[in-house]
């Protein structure tokens, strides 16, 4: 069994081509946190993201997408997502494992690189109500801008069916 190396920003673009999937993505200086990719938000419009890669004591694993700004609950959130317990943050190489990300370019677009499944993906209501969202293309740094609806049409092209729901206080 050979391991497959993660999809690049190239393939997820090619990807996102061939789904005719409009997209932008302004090049910058890595960001490892939201508080470093603030002075981004003049240049690039939309919905920024926080992405938090969690799991649950049965090693379920949800990537919960929400508004930079949005607070996450992480005591109760389980209970919205349908985790089987209270849930705490999953480690770096289940990251790389699932997703082809290392911790700071966690993004909801790593949904091209977990062809097993293995990951449910929360995409938060108030960040899709954003015309446009604006997530990491797999290295954090670059940021990709895309239609909240194309988000959903691509997250569904890798097979995952993202849950759009209100997990922000």
């Amino acid at each position: 069994m050979t391991e497959t190396s993660p999809k690049t920003r190239d393939d997820l673009f090619r990807f996102l081509d061939g789904l005719g999937i409009g997209h932008s993505t302004k090049d910058h200086a890595p960001v490892f946190t939201v508080a470093e990719s603030v002075s981004l938000r003049d240049e690039i419009p939309g919905g920024h993201t926080k992405n938090l890669f969690v799991k649950d004591k049965k090693d379920n694993f949800f990537l919960l997408t929400v508004e930079e700004n949005a607070t996450v609950d992480l005591k109760t959130v389980h209970t919205l997502i349908g985790a089987a317990s209270k849930v705490s943050f999953g480690k770096p190489e289940k990251l790389m494992e699932y997703l082809g990300v290392i911790p700071g370019s966690v993004t909801a677009f790593g949904a091209i690189n977990d062809i097993g499944k293995n990951v449910t993906f929360i995409l938060d209501a108030e960040l899709m109500a954003h015309d446009i969202v604006n997530c990491h293309p797999l290295s954090n740094d670059a940021t990709t801008s895309i239609a909240s609806a194309d988000l959903l049409r691509f997250m569904e092209a890798t097979g995952h069916a993202p849950l759009v729901l209100k997990v922000t206080a």
